[in-house]
């Protein structure tokens, strides 16, 4: 089983990698392959919403988040993991997220997600539910840890010191193994759920 993880924090040593180094430690112990990116520091520009990825199959901006889809879809579970900036999740994510949800056609159900915030103080649960949001517009189940996912540290490193934040990520990453386990088993027993035609309502 494999496991995509996001880095949103521009620095590779940080305390965002703190958090997801916890989840990587168990992800090993249960026998999951682990890939990190880190991506807090590219240049990553937004959606402008061209809907070039409809006829093409990838985004038009041929970047790194062309070459994240490919792992995205042979993954079981994607974390996706930023620092707090004003509340809400690294700008240069949230652009990577947009298009790489929006410009890929593969079936995403049933990968498993989680999402991770780290902060000073404040704004883990906006940034939480922020990210949330990629997840269960796609049909991905949400592991769930002991306490809502966040990690908390201001200077470099000070995250190694959150005892209960990086408790609750080793119990992400156990239910998180759970549910990608769980979820193989139940594929190969009773397939995937029946999925309806879309509808589209505009309410104009």
């Amino acid at each position: 089983m494999k496991v995509l993880m996001l880095n949103g924090s521009p620095r590779p040593e940080g305390n965002t990698a703190i958090a997801l180094k916890e989840m990587e430690k168990i992800f090993e112990a249960e026998g999951i392959e682990v890939k990190t990116v880190q991506i807090g520091a590219r240049d990553i520009r937004g959606c402008i919403a061209c809907s070039s990825c409809k006829k093409t199959g990838k985004c038009f901006f041929d970047d790194e988040v062309n070459d994240i889809a490919a792992d995205f879809e042979s993954a079981d579970g994607l974390v996706v993991a930023s620092p707090v900036y004003y509340a809400s999740a690294n700008a240069t994510l949230i652009a990577c997220l947009d298009r790489l949800f929006y410009s890929t056609g593969f079936d995403k159900t049933m990968k498993v997600g989680a999402a991770v915030a780290v902060a000073r103080r404040g704004g883990c649960s906006a940034t939480f539910d922020e990210l949330n949001k990629y997840f269960t517009i796609s049909g991905m189940p949400v592991a769930s840890s002991q306490y809502w996912n966040s990690v908390h540290g201001r200077l470099q490193g000070e995250a190694s010191e959150d005892g209960e934040g990086l408790q609750t990520m080793r119990t992400l990453a156990r239910n998180m193994a759970f549910l990608m386990k769980s979820i193989a088993l139940g594929k190969e027993k009773y397939g995937l759920p029946k999925r309806e035609e879309s509808i589209v309502t505009n309410f104009i």
